[in-house]
């Protein structure tokens, strides 16, 4: 849940360390990873995990030709307890989709429980017109580039 106030880029940098830290809690000595996103449709309210089928199609149609943004952060808690955080921004552009067309797409894919009612992992790819972004990974949910990038910093180089 967002903090009174709490801008959706903040809102996903605390809630992948709070993922990280309560990992880290249960595993002292390990390197821990965590991730979190969150989703903004064109009107500024958030993307929520429709639950229902629909709640999904009004979510989906109201996503219809417009972009959204998904800010996605990954969180590094070292064996020391350091963390470092790093979010990353996906603007998404829909394609102009039909009732029937959103339809088709749910009865092919369990998309309830995603922020959005989408898959860009799977055949929810078919309804973006575009996705803009600096870590084509972040908008499935881990930004690979970013994680990287944390790790060399933690010490730790994925090459070796």
């Amino acid at each position: 849940m967002p903090r009174h106030g709490e801008a959706a880029r903040d809102q996903a940098v605390r809630l992948a360390q709070e993922k990280a830290r309560a990992v880290a809690r249960r595993h002292p000595g390990a390197t821990v990873i965590g991730s979190d996103q969150v989703g903004v449709g064109p009107d500024g309210s958030p993307l929520t995990k429709p639950g229902t089928l629909e709640a999904a199609c009004a979510q989906l149609a109201s996503l219809s030709g417009a972009s959204a943004r998904f800010h996605t952060a990954v969180a590094v808690v070292t064996p020391d307890g350091r963390i470092s955080a790093e979010p990353v921004e996906s603007v998404v552009r829909f394609q102009v989709l039909s009732t029937a067309r959103i339809r088709q797409y749910l009865a092919r894919e369990q998309a309830l429980d995603c922020a959005g009612s989408f898959k860009a992992e799977g055949l929810g790819i078919a309804l973006i017109e575009r996705i803009d972004g600096d870590d084509p990974t972040a908008l499935i949910g881990l930004p690979l580039i970013a994680t990287t990038r944390l790790l060399r910093a933690a010490g730790l180089d994925p090459l070796r």
